[in-house]
């Protein structure tokens, strides 16, 4: 999918893994990601792109406009159609990744399948933002 190129966070790949984080903390940090990554596709799944901007973390906003972002997700997300069925694949805590700057982040991927889209990974990453919450800071469907 396009998607890639407009959002600067979308970076995976499945060599992911904590580093270094461990124990109760992290799996809370997980829960709690997850739960607002869900809220988020939430907003997708009903075609409001213009509010998973305004949910997204300060540097996902950072990287592209309000404007384009809509523009990317009419154009990638909807032909895909309406989620038939999301599973939770992983969900793994890290302090780093590739072109992005140190933070929490929790790397999340569902196995989901589309009404036009059989069989798809959607990575969504909540980053632990400024304001001391849970925010999408990249989303990928491969």
């Amino acid at each position: 999918m396009k998607l890639a190129g407009f959002v600067s966070l979308v970076f995976l790949t499945l060599t992911l893994w904590p580093h270094g984080a461990t124990g109760q903390a992290t799996q809370k940090s997980e829960e709690v990601a997850q739960k607002s990554a869900e809220a988020w596709l939430a907003l997708a799944d009903a075609g409001k792109y213009a509010e998973t901007w305004d949910e997204a973390a300060v540097y996902f906003k950072n990287a592209i406009t309000k404007e384009r972002w809509v523009n990317a997700m009419k154009s990638t997300r909807t032909p895909l159609g309406a989620v038939r069925v999301r599973k939770l694949k992983s969900a793994r805590y890290t302090k780093t990744l590739p072109n992005a700057p140190d933070g929490e982040y929790v790397v999340i991927q569902y196995d989901t399948s589309f009404e036009n889209k059989g069989s798809a990974v959607e990575t969504i990453t909540p980053v632990f933002d400024k304001d001391g919450k849970w925010h999408v800071s990249g989303y990928y469907i491969k």
